[in-house]
């Protein structure tokens, strides 16, 4: 696989709560780099700090030492070297949960729009990015359907569609094929791989979904907190 441009560029960063006696290390220096076109799992036993690790990329949970830049931009540095953390997510990152947490009572359609009304574009671009990315997703004819009409693929695809929605780069993934059975779960990755291809964005993925294994180019493994290995 060619590598593309360092989208996320993770150094020396480590995340405790607490402190003395009652300090818990939930990430101790830890080093991660990931190209565009890279579709990378995250793995490790329960309180490993993957979900820790996604939320720092993700800008949800602040490092208490490193560094951390995204898409070539410094954005921790000891601190947040941006104000508005909302609008950087909106920026550069999609996210993509285990629960789809599509909004009820809104169309499939809607619920990919609102990302755009929410980053201040009109409804008419949100309405044609809409349909362009659930066409992509071949979910397109689920368009006026509202979430408790989708199977659990559609509205895992649903849920795809609405992380890409800006655009980003950079899309996190908690758990996206937990739910779903084989055939789902591999169909999820393979429209995750093609994304990445053709978009040149990466993909970081925490799973314990072995059944996905072959459909990532590197499989992380972390362990007490610590980066243990990063083999294909």
């Amino acid at each position: 696989m060619a590598i593309g441009d360092l989208l996320i560029d993770v150094q020396q960063v480590a995340k405790h709560y607490g402190e003395g006696e009652t300090r818990v290390d939930a990430l101790r220096e830890v080093n991660l780099q990931v190209h565009a076109g890279e579709v990378i799992a995250l793995l490790g036993p329960s309180g490993s700090g993957k979900t820790t690790l996604l939320n720092i990329i993700g800008c949800i949970v602040a490092p208490s030492t490193g560094r951390v830049e995204l898409d070539g931009e410094p954005v921790f540095d000891g601190h947040w070297l941006r104000g508005d953390l909302r609008k950087l997510r909106l920026d550069k990152i999609g996210f993509i949960f285990q629960a789809h947490n599509l909004l009820p009572f809104l169309t499939a359609e809607e619920n990919v729009s609102v990302v755009l009304d929410l980053a201040g574009q009109s409804q008419a671009v949100g309405k044609a990015r809409a349909r362009e990315l659930l066409d992509y997703l071949e979910v397109g004819h689920r368009a006026p359907v509202k979430p408790s009409h989708l199977s659990g693929g559609e509205a895992q695809r649903v849920a795809i569609a609405r992380a890409l929605a800006n655009r980003p780069r950079i899309i996190l993934a908690d758990e996206p094929t937990a739910a779903l059975d084989s055939k789902r779960a591999q169909l999820v990755m393979d429209l995750l791989r093609k994304l990445a291809a053709e978009q040149e964005a990466c993909i970081v993925t925490v799973t314990h979904d072995e059944k996905i294994f072959d459909r990532f180019d590197r499989l992380i493994h972390l362990r007490d907190g610590r980066l243990e290995d990063a083999g294909a």
